[in-house]
């Protein structure tokens, strides 16, 4: 009697030790057999921070990289209204454009250089308007390898020449040609295959289509009270 007690003893207790062991492998282990606590039992993709930074393409840099340069001359252009129009909402539009610009080539200026990437600044677009200048303009006044919606050298120089109801005129009309060129440039952002997937230049690239949407619905706010009844569109 005593021995078959001790039998079911010592089976009790492997059992135990069976269980126990089991336990253990269950805790040490995230589905799929991957250690806890690494990166890729961490990402339910089990992608790496390294994989999620490769993600950007070629023309997300090249979108980036142009977009700075497109609201580099949008700068230029505010820079020009508080010594030429007298109007309060003229100078409030410049303001609000002025900010929304600067968070925006910040925020794209960073995107370039966490990657390892050129992040050109906004004196490197001055340069290279100038170099423009001396090569000539193109078809229909715009100058080789011009972005949508910029202005020309011509056209900057005219616009800082005129005062008043001139300049509020030209400057209203030349900022909503610039804004709808950013859409644009979005737009054949987005249709181009492949770019576009990493989550943040998706989500920068759909941030700078809504501002400039916003503004130019001012803008023409803006041109009706100026003259009202026209016909801006």
């Amino acid at each position: 009697m005593r021995r078959w007690s001790l039998r079911v003893v010592a089976a009790v207790l492997l059992a135990g030790s069976a269980v126990a062991g089991c336990s253990t492998t269950a805790r040490r282990s995230a589905p799929g057999g991957v250690p806890a606590g690494t990166p890729e039992a961490a990402s339910p993709s089990g992608a790496t921070a390294d994989s999620a930074r490769a993600r950007y393409s070629e023309a997300d840099v090249r979108f980036m990289q142009r977009m700075i340069g497109h609201h580099a001359q949008a700068l230029e252009m505010t820079n020009l209204v508080p010594a030429r129009s007298s109007r309060e909402d003229m100078q409030l539009l410049a303001k609000r454009i002025e900010a929304s610009q600067q968070h925006e080539i910040g925020l794209m200026r960073r995107w370039l250089e966490h990657r390892g990437e050129e992040a050109p600044s906004v004196s490197t677009h001055h340069e290279q308007q100038h170099e423009q200048h001396h090569e000539g303009a193109g078809h229909e006044g715009m100058m080789p390898g011009m972005m949508p919606g910029m202005l020309t050298p011509e056209e900057l120089a005219r616009l800082s020449k005129a005062t008043g109801a001139e300049f509020d005129r030209l400057f209203l009309q030349f900022m909503i040609r610039h804004h709808e060129g950013a859409l644009t440039m979005v737009s054949e952002f987005f249709a181009t295959p492949g770019a576009g997937q990493e989550p943040e230049i998706f989500s920068l690239a759909s941030e700078i289509d809504g501002d400039q949407r916003a503004e130019i619905k001012r803008m023409r706010a803006l041109q009706d009270a100026a003259s009202p009844g026209a016909n801006h569109r």
